[in-house]
């Protein structure tokens, strides 16, 4: 199996004198390493997607931008029973995506993530951020909302920004048993 990572057998060749021999000897071993690693990952990886052909939302969640077979597994265990969630805003709150709100009287202001949720599904959402910014339908608000926050801060905003646009989207493809379509199509899921 080709590794994902970059070759490291590709190095351009050095002079053997230049390099000590315990050198070569600890590269060859890491590179075994990574070979191996790379074989036990892929097996996983095949596991994983025959496992997850079984579950009805998987094949559903891949159809998302962003959203591969690992991320969709893990965003279909997380979640569970899509019908425990009500509304899209459920769903999302479940996430733990939204800010803290602290409320009293006239009194309204808004804190750090509230970080309630599963963390795995916290994180999945997260990792699928990193390629639907990259998707036509999602890059604009993404590059706005990160342009308009600022270098400080505005890419993690807009990251968790798209993760909750992802999190009621799935809530809409999980809820009416479809797949993502952009906001084009002639039925738009929440995109």
């Amino acid at each position: 199996m080709p590794s994902r990572r970059k070759d490291w057998r590709r190095w351009p060749a050095r002079p053997t004198g230049s390099t000590p021999g315990y050198s070569q000897s600890w590269l060859a071993a890491s590179l075994q390493l990574i070979d191996e690693l790379d074989q036990q990952i892929g097996e996983c990886e095949r596991d994983l997607q025959r496992l997850g052909a079984e579950h009805r939302y998987v094949p559903l969640l891949v159809t998302a931008p962003g959203i591969g077979w690992v991320l969709a597994y893990t965003i279909a265990a997380e979640i569970g029973d899509i019908s425990r969630f009500p509304t899209p805003t459920k769903l999302t709150g479940y996430t733990g995506l939204c800010p803290r709100v602290y409320q009293s009287g006239q009194s309204d202001r808004r804190g750090a993530l509230a970080k309630n949720g599963p963390r795995y599904l916290r994180w999945a959402l997260i990792e699928s951020t990193m390629h639907a910014s990259r998707h036509p339908l999602y890059r604009d608000r993404y590059q706005h909302t990160k342009q308009r926050l600022g270098k400080q801060r505005g890419a993690k905003v807009a990251q968790i920004d798209l993760a909750r646009r992802l999190a009621e989207a799935i809530w809409h493809m999980l809820t009416r048993n479809q797949p993502f379509a952009p906001a084009s199509a002639t039925d738009p899921l929440a995109a």
